[in-house]
C-alpha cells in the first residue's frame, strides 16, 4: 500500500519555554544566591558568590549537593566539622534554605525589563509560552502570583518537583509540550540564563537560546551593569556568552528583546533546511 509522506511545508516556532529566575524575573538571580551563602555561613563554611551560582538552575536540593561536591567547599566543610558532609547535613541545609527563601521570594518576582513586551509580542504572533524552573511548585506558586500582578503570565508552568528529575533532564520541557499541546519539539525554543537551562533544552531536542543580561551566569544587578566600565562589561558579557555556548546553546543573545527577531531567523532557517541538529 502506498503511503503519502506527510510534511510540514511551513515550519514555524510554535512555543517558547522560558526559565524563571534570571531569565524572566529576579534580574541577576539574587534570591537563591544570598540564601545559599547564608545557610553555609550558618555552619561556618564560607562559599563565594561564584560557587553559589555555578550549579544554578538545578533542583535546589541538588544545587546544595553540587556545592558540597566542589573540592574547596568540601575541604572547608571537613575543616569546620571534622568530617565530610552526609545526607543528614544536606537535608538540614535544604530545610534552612526553604525556610529562608520562602520569607523573601515575593520580593524577587519583578519581571526583567522587556519580558512582558516580548511575551506579548510572541503571543500575538501565535507562539505559546511555557516555563520551567529549578524552584519547587510551592516556591513558584508565590513567584507566579506576584509576577501575574505585574503582567507576566505564561501559558504553562512546570516545576522541578512536578517531574521525576529536574535539569538537565528534559522532563519539564516534555511536560510543557504536553500542556501546550505542541509538537514536534524541534519547533520549540528553550530560553534560559544558565548552563543547566542549555543542557535541558538540548536534551529535549529544542532550539536552545541563552540570554545574558539579567542572568545568573553574568550575575549583576541592572544598576551594576549600567555603572560598570564598558571594557570590563564587554569582557564579562563575552565570558557569559561563552559559558552558555559551551553548555549547548544554539544562540546567545544579550537581552530578551532580541528574541522575536531571532525566532524569525530560526523560522527562515527551518524552511531553508538549514536548522541546527537539535
Amino acid at each position: 500500500m502506498n503511503r503519502k509522506k506527510v510534511c510540514n511545508v511551513n515550519k514555524q516556532i510554535q512555543a517558547v519555554i522560558f526559565d524563571w529566575a534570571g531569565t524572566t524575573i529576579d534580574y541577576g538571580c539574587f534570591a537563591p544566591v544570598q540564601v545559599f551563602i547564608a545557610i553555609f555561613r550558618k555552619r561556618n563554611v564560607e562559599i563565594t558568590n561564584d560557587e553559589a551560582r555555578e550549579p544554578m538552575g538545578l533542583l535546589k536540593i541538588d544545587h546544595i549537593r553540587a556545592i558540597l561536591s566542589m573540592e574547596r567547599v568540601h575541604q572547608t566543610w571537613v575543616e569546620a566539622h571534622g568530617e565530610a558532609p552526609g545526607e543528614e547535613d544536606i537535608q538540614e541545609l535544604y530545610h534552612d534554605f526553604e525556610k529562608m527563601l520562602f520569607r523573601i521570594l515575593d520580593e524577587f518576582a519583578q519581571p526583567i525589563p522587556g519580558v512582558i513586551d516580548v511575551v506579548n509580542t510572541l503571543k500575538d504572533s501565535g507562539i505559546k509560552i511555557g516555563s520551567t524552573t529549578g524552584y519547587t511548585s510551592d516556591m513558584i506558586d508565590i513567584i507566579s502570583k506576584e509576577a501575574k500582578k505585574q503582567g507576566y503570565v505564561p501559558d504553562a508552568v512546570v516545576t522541578s518537583s512536578d517531574v521525576p528529575a529536574g535539569r538537565p533532564a528534559p522532563w519539564m520541557c516534555y511536560q510543557n509540550a504536553m500542556k501546550l499541546n505542541v509538537y514536534p519539539l524541534s519547533q520549540m525554543v528553550k530560553a534560559g540564563d544558565t548552563a543547566s537551562d542549555m543542557e535541558e533544552g538540548r536534551n529535549a531536542g529544542m532550539w536552545t537560546v541563552g540570554i545574558v543580561k539579567g542572568s545568573s551566569t553574568l550575575g549583576f544587578l541592572q544598576e551594576e551593569i549600567e555603572e560598570m566600565d564598558k571594557a570590563l562589561l564587554h569582557t564579562r558579557i563575552e565570558d557569559a556568552k561563552q559559558t552558555l555556548f559551551d553548555s549547548g546553546a544554539h544562540f546567545v543573545i544579550e537581552e530578551i528583546h532580541e528574541l522575536p527577531s531571532l525566532i524569525q531567523t530560526m523560522n527562515q532557517m527551518m524552511n531553508k533546511e538549514e536548522s541546527f541538529h537539535v
